[in-house]
């Protein structure tokens, strides 16, 4: 989808590809759409009237203490393989770590160990927050996450502690 003015042109597949035109003062945009949020930001500097859709939300939980441990396990090198299963995990990380005055070690720890993301989208989340992607699996699965992370873990720590 292209954004031109107040306007959305929609690829036909059905026309070769030929775009339409539609005009928008009014959207709806889903929130679980990978750029949605850039989405709105883009309508609402064009002057239409967003409307965000929740598809889910994702919640920190009420006990934080059990996150609180494992960030203290990675801010101390004692973790060598993160799974990033999606970006809001990550955010909520983040904030539980900033929350914590942990930041600048969390972020020098993860450069040590392995960050294993499931997929462009926890991955793009990732590198917004300056933090490393040391692969994605071949295909966004979580049993292939975990096998491949397995299987290259090795590898990649040997590659970082050489520098």
């Amino acid at each position: 989808t292209e954004i031109n003015h107040k306007r959305v042109f929609r690829r036909d597949r059905a026309h070769a590809g030929r775009a339409q035109a539609v005009t928008l003062d009014n959207a709806a945009v889903s929130e679980h759409v990978q750029f949605g949020w850039q989405v709105q930001a883009i309508l609402r500097g064009r002057e239409a009237d967003v409307v965000p859709v929740p598809v889910y939300r994702w919640a920190l939980p009420e006990d934080l203490a059990p996150m609180k441990r494992v960030i203290r396990e990675i801010v101390t090198d004692r973790v060598q393989v993160l799974l990033i299963t999606n970006a809001a995990q990550i955010d909520h990380v983040l904030q539980v770590v900033e929350a914590e005055n942990e930041t600048d070690r969390f972020k020098r720890s993860c450069r040590k160990l392995v960050v294993a993301s499931i997929g462009p989208t926890a991955s793009e989340r990732l590198k917004a927050h300056g933090l490393p992607v040391d692969f994605e699996p071949s295909h966004g699965k979580m049993g292939i996450l975990v096998r491949e992370a397995s299987m290259r873990a090795r590898e990649i720590l040997a590659h970082k502690a050489a520098g």
